[in-house]
């Protein structure tokens, strides 16, 4: 019997993952992926789009984006990563995954035209030209296009976006770009185009030589043209209050925890306001805010036990992370931590980051993917950090279990580390707070 579409392309995907980076890229290039979409007769250019780059914030930036687009009646197609569960996440049509059918439909297409692409199509190539064909296919009115790494040399950056969003600006990815904060600005500001509004959240005053020589039909930014009045702690969310060079937007509810979440939702009402070049009605924010969810970047998915999962993976993430924890959040009884990183992360100062030694107690799990640091490093970092009453526990479900039976009403859980780790661990928690 032969394989399925669906097994086809899944195999092709698989084909295609790269699970050891090699590090700094010596001659970065985006020519197989301009090749591909030239191929494919240009889907990417079939609607308006908005692109999304920053080291923390782009994925929650991306999810508003797409809810005050979808509040103004317009089909829009979503493309993010990576995923948690399952790939089809990656790309969204108003808040629907792609079938598993229309997944292998695109992939098995793009299969097809390999060969005539000079160099070997990478996994994210592949996804990012799906998305593409997908939404072009599927009429969509615009694509919300999440930068998958940096961005002057992501697979996404062949689009010529109507407006381009920068979320903030912090170290990461420094094995590809860096060692500076000029080095990481540079590399995210190559998606601003000549048909762009650049909207700039980073305000460090030390890269605006960097911003300003960016090429655009003009530059919004934070502080100057837009700003944060205020940024309060709400039940459920926090109550934030907006100004633009448009309007006012007094009292808006953000139903996502962590005052960074404040700032993600400024800059996605003003990369809105930008698309449309008009204020945005105040019922229609509200209606769009309403619907805002955002799977795994501290999500809480049990109260007595308070268990949250978040993704952060970077010394930036881990530090808004647990300070939400912490200060966001009257636990009376004891902060368990269940965590896992990649082997690109080092273990002593994501610990750090996470607060690992203000934890009652530390169950180290190996990420579950080839790229994962072994749970006894994790562990060994943890105890070099100060901590007290640590495990190392190799499997997430085994070290969710052990957790779980530790915990009264009054406890909290954090699950963080990794989005592999969390991707994981949802189902787990699903069905044991079930």
């Amino acid at each position: 019997m032969s394989e399925s579409p669906v097994a086809r392309a899944f195999a092709f995907l698989d084909e295609h993952s790269v699970y050891e980076k090699s590090g700094r890229i010596d001659s970065p290039s985006t020519a197989n992926i301009e090749r591909l979409v030239q191929l494919m007769g240009d889907p990417h250019l079939a609607y308006r789009t908005v692109h999304i780059t920053g080291t923390n914030g782009k994925g929650s930036t991306s999810q508003m984006v797409t809810k005050l687009l979808m509040a103004h009646g317009l089909r829009v197609g979503t493309y993010t990563s990576p995923h948690l569960e399952r790939v089809n996440e990656r790309m969204m049509i108003n808040g629907e995954a792609i079938s598993d059918d229309e997944l292998a439909e695109n992939v098995l297409a793009i299969a097809e035209l390999e060969l005539l692409v000079e160099g070997r199509l990478s996994y994210f190539d592949i996804m990012t030209a799906v998305a593409f064909r997908w939404f072009a296919n599927s009429a969509v009115d615009v694509g919300v296009i999440e930068v998958g790494l940096l961005g002057r040399w992501d697979a996404t950056n062949v689009v010529q976006s109507d407006v381009a969003a920068l979320t903030n600006v912090s170290l990461d990815h420094t094995e590809f770009a860096g060692p500076t904060h000029a080095h990481i600005a540079r590399e995210k500001v190559g998606i601003v185009k000549p048909t762009s509004v650049f909207v700039q959240g980073e305000t460090r005053p030390d890269l605006e030589p960097i911003f300003a020589g960016a090429a655009c039909v003009r530059r919004v930014i934070r502080n100057r043209h837009f700003e944060l009045s205020a940024n309060d702690l709400a039940v459920g969310g926090r109550l934030v209050t907006m100004r633009t060079t448009r309007a006012s937007y007094d009292d808006v509810f953000v139903p996502l925890h962590g005052g960074h979440q404040g700032d993600n939702a400024l800059v996605a009402v003003v990369t809105v306001e930008e698309f449309f070049d008009h204020a945005i009605n105040r019922e229609v924010l509200d209606e769009a805010f309403a619907n805002v969810t955002m799977p795994g970047r501290f999500e809480v998915m049990g109260h007595q036990p308070l268990v949250i999962v978040d993704g952060a993976h970077n010394v930036g993430g881990a530090e808004v992370c647990s300070d939400v924890f912490f200060n966001d959040f009257q636990v009376e009884g004891r902060r368990l931590l269940v965590v896992g990183m990649l082997k690109s992360r080092e273990p002593h100062e994501l610990l750090g980051a996470l607060r690992a030694d203000e934890f009652d107690g530390i169950i180290c799990c190996t990420a579950p993917t080839p790229r994962g640091t072994a749970a006894s490093v994790v562990a060994a970092a943890a105890r070099e950090v100060g901590c007290d009453d640590v495990f190392a526990v190799d499997d997430i479900d085994a070290a969710l279990m052990q957790a779980y039976r530790q915990l009264r009403g009054e406890d909290a859980l954090l699950v963080a580390g990794s989005l592999y780790v969390v991707g994981a661990a949802r189902p787990v928690l699903r069905t044991i707070i079930a």
